[in-house]
């Protein structure tokens, strides 16, 4: 079961964060999402539990926990392609067409075909 960790202090390592989950279970991984210019944490992480039972303990105990002086978010994760948001919004409608007035047609009011 793969678990999403948040609100995560930047001092907390990644063997803390596997420490504070192996007291529910057995841990497959444990990751912290760093910067990738500049390394810091970016406040969450992964953990990778093989059991379904514990990794749902973990998180029915951890949710809300202090760890380091700030309470945790500790929820399941789930995969980019099953996000809850939706797809990306479509963007504003696009500006009007410049219409000047007139009889709303172009310059020259014959078709393609009379104008030879």
């Amino acid at each position: 079961m793969n678990i999403y960790v948040g609100n995560l202090s930047r001092d907390v390592t990644e063997e803390a964060l596997r420490q504070a989950f192996e007291e529910h279970g057995q841990v497959a991984s444990a990751s912290i999402v760093k910067d990738r210019f500049t390394g810091e944490s970016r406040g969450f992480g992964f953990v990778e539990m093989p059991s379904k039972t514990e990794g749902e303990a973990a998180i029915a105990a951890l949710d809300g926990h202090e760890l380091m002086d700030r309470a945790i978010r500790v929820n399941e994760a789930y995969a980019k392609s099953e996000n809850r948001r939706g797809g990306g919004g479509g963007g504003g409608g696009g500006g009007g067409r410049g219409r000047r007035g007139g009889s709303g047609r172009d310059r020259d009011s014959r078709g393609p075909r009379d104008r030879y």
